[in-house]
């Protein structure tokens, strides 16, 4: 197969979507997520909340002002996000999310009062929608993401991509 360019342009050597000033690693733990959320089903629900989760992961892991320092410089931004959860007065939330029993929810105004102010409206502004409706998505999706991303009860360790790709096979 050959492909033929436009004139004037350059061919690419990987063509994809542009990224449009979102994380390449947002994108990437985007789709992860989604899959992990169940985005192949049939309304693709899953994969709009991966999106959103990867975004804010993506951009906890160092596209912010020192949200990555934040969140934990080893390639999981999940345990610095449940940081700033628990020091939010989530606690218990979270750690229902990462047990091995019920998820109890948050409401998108917690997790709006949990993140840094500018990581919230980056997120939003790269999903085109507000900063309450990312807040609200978040929070009803991060419960399930967590949940099956420790299964054991337990935060795993490594990256968060390999921590992923092991729990979606």
């Amino acid at each position: 197969m050959v492909r033929v360019s436009k004139p004037g342009t350059t061919p690419s050597a990987r063509p994809g979507p542009s990224s449009k000033g979102s994380t390449m690693a947002g994108n990437d733990l985007g789709s992860l997520l989604g899959g992990l959320l169940g985005g192949s089903g049939g309304s693709g629900g899953g994969q709009g909340a991966g999106n959103i989760l990867g975004s804010l992961l993506g951009a906890l892991m160092g596209g912010g002002s020192g949200g990555g320092a934040q969140a934990g410089g080893n390639g999981n931004p999940l345990g610095g996000l449940l940081d700033m959860l628990t020091k939010s007065g989530l606690a218990d939330q979270a750690q229902s999310w990462i047990g091995t029993g019920d998820n109890q929810p948050v409401s998108g105004a917690q997790v709006k009062e949990a993140l840094p102010g500018d990581t919230l409206e980056k997120v939003a502004q790269q999903a085109g929608i507000s900063p309450e409706e990312a807040a609200d998505q978040i929070a009803r999706t991060l419960p399930q993401a967590v949940d099956r991303l420790t299964p054991s009860g337990q935060m795993p360790s490594g990256s968060l991509e390999d921590i992923i790709k092991a729990q979606a096979l």
